[in-house]
């Protein structure tokens, strides 16, 4: 497909989507990604015009010093990060946070930030549920270090306890962006090929009125305030 297109190596097919979706943002549009949808989507524009793929993704090796190279001015959210190459290691870089959570599911929670809607808008909406303490659920991607965040990402969840983010939003351009780490909110650890979760079963679930709150986002207009 890389081919087709027109595209030398198949990094570079998914560089090519990764910046239109940069410019998508960048010219007024809302991007809602979750678990490593989040982190994976930052370390590509950190990595444009490097090679961070080994041989068997694109047929070179990757660029040794890639690491030294990243340019952390191109990501939405996170900074400093260190990329994680060794492939019986089940993560991209340092960002994520899953092997921190080894509480039993029980005890797994993050809490939401409470806004003013006068002043925060966005965020009172994407925040807006029945309760503030919300269930952990594990991904690939579960939630991130708040240290490779950068200074003017808002925070709307988190576990202090772990020193993590699972909710995060920011602006880019005309437009915005949230991640939520983690895959499924009702099923604490989703594995591949697991059935999908029927949402008649969970319809009071805290988790997943985060994705809807994400889904009705675009439709508000924020009101200028007076000087």
């Amino acid at each position: 497909m890389a081919a087709e297109l027109g595209f030398e190596k198949v990094s570079q097919l998914k560089l090519g989507v990764a910046n239109k979706i940069k410019e998508f943002t960048a010219g007024g549009g809302f991007l809602f990604t979750m678990c490593s949808g989040t982190d994976s989507y930052d370390i590509a524009l950190a990595a444009e015009g490097l090679d961070i793929c080994d041989y068997m993704y694109d047929g070179d090796p990757a660029d040794p010093a890639a690491q030294s190279k990243l340019d952390f001015n191109n990501t939405f959210a996170f900074k400093d990060f260190v990329l994680k190459s060794n492939p019986l290691e089940y993560e991209f870089s340092s960002i994520d946070a899953t092997i921190s959570h080894r509480s039993p599911e029980s005890q797994d929670k993050f809490s939401l930030f409470e806004f003013s809607a006068k002043w925060d808008v966005v965020p009172t909406m994407l925040c807006q549920s029945h309760t503030g303490i919300v269930k952990g659920f594990m991904g690939q991607t579960t939630d991130f270090y708040t240290k490779y965040i950068k200074s003017d990402v808002l925070i709307m969840g988190e576990n202090k306890a772990l020193g993590t983010a699972r909710y995060i939003h920011g602006e880019y351009g005309k437009g915005q962006w949230t991640f939520y780490g983690g895959h499924d909110p009702e099923d604490f650890r989703h594995y591949v090929n697991d059935p999908p979760t029927d949402l008649n079963l969970f319809p009071n679930s805290a988790g997943y009125r985060l994705i809807l709150n994400n889904i009705l986002f675009p439709a508000a207009k924020k009101k200028k305030q007076k000087t």
